[in-house]
């Protein structure tokens, strides 16, 4: 059995070399003549799949190892009897731990409060429950949206959009769709922009489509709402720099790039391979952690600032949102590519619970607090 592996794939050679003969690649360069004789294709969200790609290969399982699948025709998949798995919630944890930095990030700008401020949750899946969850251990009042769970379950917590939209933030975490009866292209258009106000602050880790750019860029231009913090981007790796200048916070697609949610997608591919197949998935090598890092609030902070300090020794998001301004006055086409090694070619992060915090005797009533997010307390239980 051939495989046909993303090289970019964290541990596709531990994962996948007992299983058949592995053919790594690279994304950037992959054409339908790298793949024409593979049995399994295993992609990150980087590559289009579709006709194009598969027309006259011999690929029969295709395995996404990501958590997103909106790069992947399934209907064209369906139509040539190729079977397929993705890794379904490998990184929602990554990406409510960016949730969680972003808004610490705009509080301490802002001058707000955690605490008096609520949230309003957009899609209430793996990841957005996630948020909600940290939300709620942070004191705010949590909103939650999600129309299609609440069909399936009938639960009237789950509300409509119109619903929730008087929250002072407003977080996105849907699937991009295009049809059926809850379609999320655009969705935050003119008609949602022009119901908020300069109170207001958006953010979108979702699809980038998710977002109208032209009306939402109208919309922090007039001042009509209070920011914005975008990871992704209608049309990325072309970024509109133009709107990344307006907003709070701008990053390249990295919410959900932690090491861990990395790993946990080739294990999750390994496990749908197997399956496929028919095999035991078997004990496979993990990623090898470094020993936790000992982190400590800044010297002087209390309070919200104390959480702030430690979240941005875990999590860099002020050097990520510098990574992307800089590529601004770059030509498209450099950009484009910059983006792609922003998101791509670096190191990627651990998840707070390989962090041990020492709050320190001014802020040690915060250690519920940082445990709830996922850091570990030296000499506490391990609460993940």
């Amino acid at each position: 059995m051939r495989i046909a592996a993303d090289r970019a794939i964290p541990q596709w050679e531990e994962k996948f070399t007992d299983l058949g003969e592995v053919r790594p690649y690279d994304a950037m360069d992959l054409k339908p003549e790298s793949i024409r004789d593979a049995d399994v294709l295993i992609v990150r969200t980087v590559t289009r799949v579709d006709a194009a790609l598969l027309d006259g290969s011999s690929v029969r399982t295709g395995i996404a190892a990501s958590a997103g699948t909106d790069h992947i025709d399934r209907e064209c998949l369906a139509r040539r009897g190729i079977r397929f798995a993705h890794a379904a919630g490998c990184n929602a944890n990554s990406v409510s731990e960016y949730v969680v930095t972003a808004l610490h990030v705009m509080a301490s700008r802002n001058g707000w409060n955690l605490g008096s401020k609520s949230l309003a949750v957009v899609g209430v899946g793996q990841v957005g429950s996630r948020v909600a969850k940290k939300a709620r251990a942070l004191g705010m009042r949590v909103l939650l949206c999600d129309p299609p769970l609440r069909d399936a379950t009938g639960d009237p917590q789950y509300r409509d959009l119109d619903h929730v939209l008087g929250a002072d933030i407003v977080t996105f975490h849907v699937p991009l769709a295009d049809d059926g009866p809850y379609p999320t292209r655009h969705m935050v258009g003119g008609a949602l922009l022009r119901r908020l106000s300069p109170t207001q602050c958006l953010i979108n880790t979702s699809r980038g489509a998710v977002v109208d750019s032209r009306e939402l860029k109208t919309a922090l231009r007039e001042g009509r709402i209070g920011g914005a913090v975008l990871d992704v981007w209608e049309g990325e790796p072309r970024v509109d720099f133009s709107l990344l200048e307006m907003t709070g916070l701008g990053t390249p697609h990295i919410a959900g790039n932690s090491l861990d949610g990395k790993v946990r997608a080739t294990a999750m591919a390994r496990e749908a391979l197997c399956g496929f197949l028919g095999v035991p998935p078997g004990s496979r090598a993990d990623a090898d952690f470094h020993e936790p890092r000992l982190l400590r609030p800044e010297p002087g902070a209390g309070g919200q600032e104390a959480v702030l300090s430690v979240l941005l020794q875990a999590f860099d998001l002020l050097k990520e949102d510098a990574g992307l301004r800089a590529l601004g006055n770059l030509p498209p086409a450099e950009a484009a590519g910059g983006f792609e090694r922003l998101r791509t070619r670096k190191p990627l992060r651990p998840e707070f619970c390989h962090f041990l915090v020492d709050p320190g005797e001014r802020n040690i009533h915060l250690s519920g607090t940082f445990e709830a997010l996922g850091f570990r307390i030296p000499g506490a239980g391990r609460t993940d």
